[in-house]
């Protein structure tokens, strides 16, 4: 299906499970078995396969839910309990291994340095110099997790923010969702994307072969964006996307040219090169600014919410180095173990 003529809407199918919680959760969507109780999420690995997965599914009942599960079952009281003690597991992690607190111009100045030559450390450096086709159509899967919602838990923090930071944050949102044309929402863009990579484009097709530190990078954004107790964090997470995004953008628009990729494929990050360009000081002085000005006590949630995003950040970035640099795919299964997979290899 075609993303350049307009898609008719469909939930993506329910995921398989990947342990105890996440089948627990499945089950109780699909077949309408008990929900886990709270008490279950005790002792898992908050970074782990099944609390990733049981977190994503859940969150997903807000954004586009899954096909054949009742739209009710996003209020359901049983699920959100069960999904209240995952969130306190990962946020619990996420506190303590977060860097300790520092001021928030030193935390957005740390984001904007820029290493001197080739980074070894980060997957934007490694595409751009090493980077082959099929790794690029990898990364671009597992990202469209990411990228095909990207503005949209944001936008939940509107109706927190006042003045300044307010018109700041619903500016910078209006070019994300194309400035009122429908062709031109960045999401669309990143499904013109992977039509041009030869990947298939529908919401949530990859989610059965990404790995759990790529849902956890997507499960960060929902966590924040649907409590207001952390308007704070989701505005350093925004901050931490649109600080760091046009010098990376850069570099993977040159790894998609290196690599032959289409006009539609390297039209995404050009065009993120030059959008975030100004993004970026609106979110530090207006969003950040405004923010401040209105709730200094907020500080430090804005703080953790831009050093949460780089913790996530560089545990996906280490764990796509790793399996690329051995030569092995970063994905769960290989392309042809699953029809999730398929068109992944040139």
């Amino acid at each position: 299906m075609s993303h350049r003529q307009e898609a008719r809407l469909c939930s993506p199918p329910l995921p398989t499970p990947r342990g105890v919680l996440s089948a627990g959760v499945v089950s109780a969507l699909a077949r309408g078995h008990p929900v886990p109780g709270p008490e279950e999420a005790a002792g898992t690995d908050a970074y782990g396969d099944d609390l990733q997965l049981a977190l994503y599914v859940l969150y997903e009942l807000h954004y586009q839910g899954f096909d054949g599960v009742d739209e009710e079952r996003e209020w359901d009281p049983e699920l959100l309990a069960l999904r209240r003690a995952l969130e306190r597991c990962f946020l619990t992690a996420l506190r303590v291994d977060v860097p300790r607190p520092v001021p928030v111009k030193e935390a957005l100045d740390d984001l904007q340095t820029e290493p001197v030559g080739h980074d070894g450390t980060s997957v934007s450096h490694y595409l751009q110099r090493d980077g082959e086709p099929g790794q690029l159509k990898e990364y671009a899967a597992l990202r469209s997790l990411y990228h095909l919602k990207e503005a949209d838990p944001h936008v939940w923090v509107v109706p927190r923010l006042h003045g300044r930071a307010k018109a700041a944050m619903v500016a910078v949102e209006y070019d994300e969702f194309g400035a009122g044309r429908p062709e031109e929402i960045h999401a669309k863009l990143f499904a013109d994307l992977m039509e041009d990579l030869g990947l298939e484009t529908e919401y949530g097709h990859y989610l059965d072969v990404t790995p759990a530190e790529a849902l956890a990078t997507v499960n960060l954004m929902s966590l924040f964006g649907l409590h207001r107790a952390l308007r704070g964090a989701l505005v350093g997470h925004f901050a931490a996307v649109e600080v760091t995004s046009s010098p990376g953008s850069r570099r993977l628009a040159k790894a998609l040219r290196r690599t032959g990729a289409g006009p539609a494929a390297v039209r995404f990050y050009d065009e993120h090169v030059e959008a975030d360009a100004v993004h970026e000081q609106v979110v530090r002085h207006d969003v950040v600014g405004g923010l401040l000005e209105s709730e200094p006590a907020l500080e430090p949630d804005i703080v953790f919410g831009i050093q949460a995003t780089t913790l996530l950040e560089d545990r996906l970035g280490a764990t796509l180095l790793a399996a690329w640099q051995d030569r092995r795919s970063v994905l769960r299964v290989p392309a042809s173990g699953s029809g999730q997979g398929r068109n992944l290899r040139p």
